[in-house]
């Protein structure tokens, strides 16, 4: 199938087979939870990177602490949920896929926040034409992600769990605290196989944010992913993921130069951080949360304008479009913020007069 964005466990399925091969080399030495397809530690190394004994190389997934994925893999090797908190952008969807990819080999247990989601997307919900021809039976029940995740003894993921109004999150109280899903319509319930466990993402920028209550945060052990601490670290991300993206999409463009990048980064950091790179001068912050997803998102929509209506390398004209947008967030407040960045920061760096004026083009 030519799917437009593989899964992560079929995307780097060799890397996952690669890991496999290792433990079993490593004979009982490695210890398996129940139900997971590879150890702790070599979960931890798909995340992270690394050389194999062999000599495979395993891409880094994650680039940043190493000590924050081996709390996270820890907790879901324990009867805790794993909640992933940070800033819009910080990877935690990323982190949370790759996870379910390498501990259950499936990523797709999967519900999505958002505020029209019921208690019937986490629990279960009915086929109402066979439920008003037969009754409640097993038949007539619509089996969610997070009920196959806990009859198969998966990691189930929830997207944007603070987007979930508040009644709903509760739903998820009996699941992760008693590991089982009454269905009382049907006298019976769903016992949750050894193995299962959920992981949770959320953010606290986003409009519509819904508090998670004090029983639920019990449930759940909660890592924060930090936005990148360095300049390097934040450029080699948005190479790394820019580089995958662009194979995926097929787009007939040369790789971004380093110059590039390392611009878009300078700016969403100083945007992000409201003073300049040096220290030297202090900056308004935009209304939006100048993520590294969103840096990606820059470089990849002008390398689609460099391979179709340009000569298919990466400059500054093609990527202010993306620049602009990604800034001006509120046509008011954040067209203030730009132009004046603009005009005491990006005028004044000879280097940049490119970018400037490509900007200042598109900028109204």
């Amino acid at each position: 199938m030519n799917a437009l964005r593989q899964y992560a466990e079929v995307q780097f399925a060799e890397e996952l087979e690669e890991l496999k091969k290792q433990e079993a080399s490593a004979g009982s030495t490695t210890k398996l939870p129940p139900n997971w397809l590879l150890s702790p530690q070599s979960v931890v190394t798909y995340l992270i990177g690394g050389k194999l004994k062999n000599g495979f190389e395993i891409s880094p997934k994650y680039i940043g602490s190493r000590r924050l994925m081996e709390i996270a893999v820890a907790t879901l090797t324990t009867d805790r949920a794993l909640l992933l908190y940070g800033l819009p952008g910080t990877a935690k969807s990323w982190v949370a896929e790759h996870l379910a990819a390498a501990i259950s080999g499936n990523s797709t247990l999967l519900v999505q926040g958002t505020a029209g989601t019921g208690e019937e997307a986490i629990r279960y919900g009915w086929n109402y034409a066979r439920l008003l021809a037969e009754g409640p039976s097993e038949n007539a029940l619509v089996v969610t992600p997070m009920m196959r995740a806990m009859k198969d003894g998966k990691i189930a993921r929830i997207e944007e769990l603070t987007r979930i109004t508040a009644d709903v999150q509760d739903t998820l109280i009996t699941v992760l605290s008693e590991k089982m899903m009454p269905i009382p319509e049907l006298n019976t319930e769903v016992q949750a196989v050894k193995g299962f466990n959920v992981i949770a993402t959320a953010n606290n920028r986003d409009k519509g944010v819904n508090e998670l209550s004090g029983a639920l945060k019990r449930r759940f052990n909660t890592v924060i992913l930090p936005v990148p601490d360095s300049m390097e670290e934040e450029i080699e991300i948005v190479q790394r993921r820019v580089s995958s993206l662009s194979k995926a999409l097929e787009l007939p463009a040369e790789a971004p130069a380093l110059k590039e990048i390392q611009r878009i980064v300078t700016i969403f950091r100083e945007l992000r951080a409201g003073v300049t790179a040096d220290g030297k001068v202090k900056i308004k912050t935009p209304t939006g949360t100048m993520s590294t997803a969103e840096a990606i998102s820059v470089v990849n929509s002008g390398l689609a304008l460099a391979a179709h209506f340009g000569d298919g390398r990466l400059n500054s004209q093609d990527l202010a479009a993306g620049l602009v947008g990604a800034v001006v967030k509120d046509p008011v407040q954040d067209k203030v913020v730009w132009n004046e960045y603009l005009e005491t920061v990006v005028k004044t760096r000879e280097e940049w007069k490119d970018v400037y004026r490509a900007c200042k083009e598109i900028t109204l």
